[in-house]
């Protein structure tokens, strides 16, 4: 089978592994053996991985093979063919890089808190207030369409800056690199009638299912840094205009804007489902980010080239 094989070979990459798939292939009597047979030549640690890879199953007085023949061929050098239907050659990184810090958790729970805001009035409150000593005096400048956009710039400016240091492209195109050549691999076996790589294909694709995590850890990272920084943002225009009933800070100036299709609106007014300055604020920071992106030469997408 070529799972056996494969797992054989996998196992064979280790010298000591390679030794004890030998021993047990060179004292298996009949397709079978006990523990007894081998103990003072393996560790417990050796026969239990060959019973964990498959290698060894339960048999009649001990352990069988799974597979002599194909443990066999897995001891031999891969041939010319194991490229179609054995293991995928792109090398991934070590997955503990991709794991989060302390301090990533601790925005990941800060954010979670900032989220109460958005349906808790006192919570939006004292964030509104804390935002109004860095925002207050720059809305008594300017217009609130201005304030808005300089909002959205630096949003944008350093959600690009964080995504461009956070997140591993290297990582994320291994990951999008292994699932393009197991993609590739099965359409040739598919075409070929094999079977047997079908079949180990498969079985790979379930174990790359860990790499669905992977990628999820990696663009999640980033975005709960920029939420810990947008979100009081959101919250400060929320408590400054109103939003959903909620009523905004009395002596500030509304002003309707003109908006494309839309035409004057006011900021409370609402357009595709949402008011207008949550629209307004989109629109800006949309087009400021690729402006940003293409500025600094910041690309968000990982080259699997």
């Amino acid at each position: 089978m070529a799972r056996i094989e494969k797992r054989t070979r996998e196992l064979a990459s280790e010298s000591e592994m390679r030794e004890a798939i030998e021993l047990v292939l060179e004292r298996a009597e009949d397709g079978e053996i006990q523990w007894v047979d081998v103990r003072e030549d393996l560790t417990s640690g050796q026969w239990g991985r060959l019973i964990e890879r498959g290698l060894l199953e339960d048999g009649e007085t001990g352990f069988a093979l799974a597979d002599r023949d194909a443990i066999e061929a897995g001891l031999e050098a891969p041939g010319a063919d194991d490229s179609a239907g054995g293991g995928s050659d792109v090398e991934l990184p070590d997955s503990e890089g991709a794991s989060w810090s302390i301090y990533d958790k601790g925005a990941a729970v800060v954010t979670l808190l900032f989220f109460v805001g958005y349906s808790y009035g006192p919570v939006r409150s004292i964030v509104g207030e804390a935002m109004d000593v860095v925002l207050g005096p720059l809305q008594d400048l300017l217009p609130l369409y201005a304030v808005i956009m300089i909002i959205a710039t630096l949003t944008g400016l350093y959600s690009t800056l964080l995504r461009a240091n956070l997140m591993d492209m290297d990582r994320m195109a291994a990951y999008q690199q292994r699932m393009k050549d197991i993609q590739e691999r099965r359409k040739e076996a598919k075409e070929r009638g094999d079977d047997d790589a079908m079949e180990a294909i498969q079985e790979e694709q379930m174990e790359a299912m860990g790499d669905q995590l992977g990628m999820f850890k990696e663009q999640f990272r980033p975005m709960v840094w920029i939420m810990v920084l947008t979100i009081p943002a959101f919250l400060w225009m929320y408590w400054k205009i109103g939003f959903r009933g909620a009523e905004g800070q009395p002596g500030l100036d509304l002003q309707p804007i003109v908006l494309p299709i839309a035409g004057q609106v006011t900021w409370t007014d609402t357009l595709f489902v949402m008011p207008t300055w949550i629209i307004w604020y989109f629109l800006c920071s949309m087009a400021f980010t690729q402006i940003i992106q293409k500025g600094l030469n910041i690309s968000m997408s990982p080259s699997t080239s």
